[in-house]
């Protein structure tokens, strides 16, 4: 199963494609980035680079599934909201290209990855370095959490068809 995992923003949205033969442990990194948008342009030019790019992405990576982040509501509401835009646009891109899409809350994501629904940026981010067995940490951090969004993933999907099966 090949996984597209995207970390919604506005700013910047992190996406990772991570693959898991079937019957398989290994995780695979097929390529992973971030969408950069700037900060000066107006939100709805912003909001169509984001699904242009992820729209191409989906079409040159070929996902078999997609996960995304479920909007964490923090204090700061201007945030929330920009967050929420760039999910929006994302979820569009994803059924527009008739891809599942699995949401996750950031605990289940940090639970899956690092074993601890508390666990820090820097824990996971070396836990996702460990788990894809890469030499370096990904960069940005963007792309960092969407990588860990699709291994959260797979897991998850492992799981489920060995509860399944059993």
């Amino acid at each position: 199963m090949r996984v597209l995992g995207i970390d919604p923003g506005t700013a910047i949205t992190g996406w990772g494609v991570v693959e898991q033969e079937f019957g398989e442990q290994d995780l695979i990194l097929i390529n992973y980035g971030a969408i950069h948008t700037p900060a000066k342009m107006p939100l709805p030019q912003r909001l169509k680079i984001i699904y242009n790019d992820l729209t191409e992405l989906i079409s040159q990576h070929e996902p078999d599934a997609s996960a995304i982040e479920v909007l964490f509501f923090s204090k700061n509401v201007r945030t929330a909201m920009s967050v929420g835009h760039g999910r929006g646009v994302a979820m569009l891109a994803l059924v527009n290209a008739d891809l599942p899409i699995a949401e996750y809350k950031p605990v289940e994501i940090k639970l899956a990855i690092a074993g601890y629904g508390a666990a820090d940026k820097q824990q996971m981010q070396r836990m996702v370095q460990m788990l894809l067995n890469l030499d370096d940490i990904p960069r940005p951090d963007d792309a960092a959490d969407a990588i860990a969004i699709a291994i959260c993933h797979l897991h998850s999907a492992r799981m489920k068809s060995l509860v399944g099966n059993w």
